[in-house]
């Protein structure tokens, strides 16, 4: 078991199984393109649990599925490829220390790159991808798979991971799907048919699809449900529920 070596953020893992892997990395953001992204991958492909990280500084919020609670920041690994998929969104005031201690714990691997998995909010219906990187070398390996960003900033734990990328000569790709302000499996499958040409990986994006189509379907209903709510006029003798 390794752990990193900054006391605010602990990282606990089996060691990695050999070196030279690619880091792939999601946490909630706008969308939750990278998480939702990264849960489908560590699913289709059927990654391994090595790990956990927590922090003092982390929401106190757990998931749980059927009654079993899972711990908010996990860590797999499959083949050459290790996820680090988090349920809980990072505070701006501690994204320095997880992305230190995420590198820290890497450092002894001689990882070949670091993948950040985000979204970008802009309300058109493309689904595009945008990228940037740590040097121009990994621009060109993506292609023409990705837009690039040609100027402007990036926010949140995924800036903080690449500019630690950049001044440690680790190389960063930063993948940011196209999205609106709402769990968005369409741009998830985006990012993940990126990621698909990059590494040659085997996986179909048709279930990430198929759930769009159902969040579509339950947000459609919800919208007829609340106008047809706005329309019935309100008795004056009607009863109305209360809470809290």
């Amino acid at each position: 078991m390794t752990t990193s070596q900054i006391p605010e953020v602990i990282v606990q893992a089996k060691p990695l199984s050999s070196e030279g892997s690619s880091i792939l990395i999601g946490f909630p953001g706008s969308g939750l393109v990278g998480s939702i992204a990264l849960a489908y991958m560590v699913d289709t492909l059927g990654f391994d649990s090595i790990g956990t990280m927590t922090s003092k500084y982390f929401p106190p919020m757990a998931m749980m599925s059927e009654g079993v609670i899972s711990v908010p920041v996990r860590i797999y690994e499959k083949d050459r490829f290790v996820a680090i998929l988090a349920d809980i969104p990072i505070q701006p005031q501690i994204c320095y220390e997880v992305a230190n201690a995420i590198l820290d714990w890497l450092k002894p691997y001689n990882i070949a790159e670091i993948v950040t998995l985000a979204g970008i909010i802009t309300n058109e219906p493309e689904k595009r991808v945008f990228c940037v990187a740590t040097d121009k070398t990994l621009l060109e390996r993506l292609g023409e798979s990705t837009i690039r960003l040609p100027i402007g900033s990036i926010s949140g734990i995924a800036s903080s991971l690449l500019t630690e990328c950049k001044i440690r000569g680790i190389p960063g790709i930063g993948l940011l799907g196209e999205t609106i302000n709402a769990p968005d499996p369409r741009a998830a499958a985006g990012t993940v048919d990126v990621l698909k040409s990059l590494y040659n990986l085997q996986i179909d994006t048709t279930g990430l699809i198929e759930q769009a189509e159902e969040i579509e379907a339950q947000m459609h209903r919800l919208a007829e449900d609340v106008q047809t709510a706005e329309e019935q006029p309100v008795r004056k003798d009607q009863q109305l529920p209360m809470y809290g």
